[in-house]
């Protein structure tokens, strides 16, 4: 078993308090590491390491295009490696390999797509009147925070902390204490380059503990949150003491709109995939599927033959499905098939944990088709981070959109039809932050920007828009 240490000011620590926790495989429940378990004077040290850093000259003078030109180089040292890190991230997840490798890919794009914006951070000259030039700056805004999630550990952490080196901050990374190895392997990557020392940290711990004082520290300029609502409202309190701007993803319960004359091949593709990657432990995931009364009988025939059909197995194994992350997790998706049983619910396939030879060291859960719920359920309504589908049927355009609205989440949508102007007609009022299609989520283009709309937080990470997160816009007005 490995022992870890967190990353601060340039240098391997071990918490002030000595202690420890342990981070386990969800395939197997095999211990992989223990890792320290920082609290508050581990978040202090940090944030103070962040703060003296991006005060320094020697950052406040590094130029940009040597910002672009090293994270370009930290999106190397991820492909080179790319096999090690992505089992190393299966091993801490539990999703496929091939789904790790994605993953390694993505966290190498976010760093190779804003190290080429590092020196395009541009202003604007307003005209005034005579005799005034004024002009606006657009400046790092300082030590940001970032608490990233347990389901995509090294992507996320990747697409925010890329953005804000970029634009000239320090960061401050709190990986989720269940995923917390590919945030250190970022670490040592970072370590083997040029930037200043303190430019980038990484506390390990609690999300009680370090998250809480991270969250609540009054020398943090910005936190980017990913999680649950719940966590997000706690996050913009502890925020709002401090008066600091927050940007919070916190899930969803997105549909996919199956019209009569959608290509039902492509569309099964699509939706089938939607829902079981990463166990369905997607914040995008596509868990509620509308759908047309005239094709309902023969399409969800189609898909529960292609869920039944899933292999599942240990990440490593690299099959379709892995497991979900952990005991507790698994406790409450059984919580919501038990609550959906007791609705109604008819299901379709699915709504048990999965056995077999070689799984009972994971918590596997079988892809699950629900039917026969009232939209308004607490199933229909939840986000249950799982394998699991609500099925709705419709035979209006404009029920379509009542039921794809209906919801307090607004995340993603997808959109499936044939007629391009019912397509742009329904996208239009739809309530989502992303809108795919004929297609589900364009194999997560780091250049899209991606946020959600209702309680599924607000502002905008990936592409340009994010720069705007670790920004602050300053106004000079020069008289001559």
């Amino acid at each position: 078993m490995d022992n870890k240490k967190m990353y601060v000011a340039g240098e391997w620590q071990d918490s002030v308090n000595l202690e420890w926790f342990e981070t386990k495989d969800p395939s197997t429940g095999t211990v992989l590491a223990q890792v320290p378990r920082g609290k508050a004077e581990d978040i202090d040290r940090a944030v103070a390491a962040a703060r003296t850093c991006f005060e320094s000259e020697a950052w406040q003078q590094f130029h940009p295009a040597e910002r672009g030109r090293i994270m370009q180089k930290i999106a190397a040292a991820l492909r080179e490696d790319l096999e090690s890190i992505a089992l190393l991230e299966t091993h801490d997840t539990g999703k496929p390999l091939t789904q790790g490798r994605k993953d390694v890919e993505a966290a190498a794009q976010y760093f190779e797509y804003y190290a080429g914006m590092a020196d395009k951070i541009f202003g604007e000259t307003i005209p005034v009147q005579p005799g005034i030039l004024d002009y606006t700056l657009r400046e790092p805004i300082g030590v940001t925070a970032h608490i990233v999630p347990w389901n995509y550990p090294l992507q996320i952490i990747a697409r925010s902390a890329a953005a804000a080196i970029a634009t000239g901050n320090t960061v401050v990374a709190k990986p989720a204490e269940d995923t917390p190895l590919t945030a250190l392997k970022l670490a040592e990557i970072i370590d083997q380059t040029t930037l200043p020392k303190g430019v980038f940290n990484v506390v390990t711990g609690y999300g009680s503990e370090a998250g809480a004082a991270l969250c609540e520290h009054p020398d943090i300029d910005h936190i980017t949150f990913t999680g649950s609502v719940q966590t997000g409202s706690a996050v913009m309190a502890a925020a709002a003491r401090n008066v600091k701007p927050v940007t919070l993803e916190l899930g969803g319960k997105s549909p996919n709109v199956l019209f009569e004359d959608c290509d039902q091949e492509e569309a099964l593709d699509w939706v089938s995939r939607s829902i079981i990657q990463n166990a369905g432990q997607t914040c995008s995931a596509g868990s509620r599927l509308l759908i047309h009364q005239s094709i309902k009988e023969e399409f969800l025939h189609k898909l529960a033959e292609r869920l039944e059909s899933v292999s599942v197995g240990k990440g490593e194994d690299d099959l379709d499905l892995g497991p979900v992350l952990n005991e507790k997790q698994y406790e409450r998706i059984q919580g919501f098939m038990e609550t959906a049983r007791n609705e109604g619910a008819k299901f379709r396939c699915g709504g048990h944990r999965e056995q077999g030879d070689g799984l009972s060291g994971g918590y596997f859960f079988q892809p699950t088709i629900i039917e026969g719920l009232s939209p308004e359920s607490h199933v229909s309504q939840e986000e249950i981070f799982a394998p699991v589908m609500a099925v709705f049927a419709f035979e209006t355009e404009e029920e379509a959109i009542r039921l794809a609205n209906g919801t307090e989440y607004g995340l993603v949508a997808g959109i499936w039809t044939k007629d391009a102007s019912r397509a742009h007609r329904v996208a239009s009022k739809i309530r989502a932050g992303q809108v795919f299609i004929n297609n589900y989520g364009a194999g997560g283009g780091v250049q899209m920007p991606f946020g959600g709309y209702k309680k599924s937080g607000f502002g905008r990470e990936k592409g340009l828009e994010a720069l705007r997160n670790y920004t602050v816009l300053k106004n000079v007005a020069l008289k001559y």
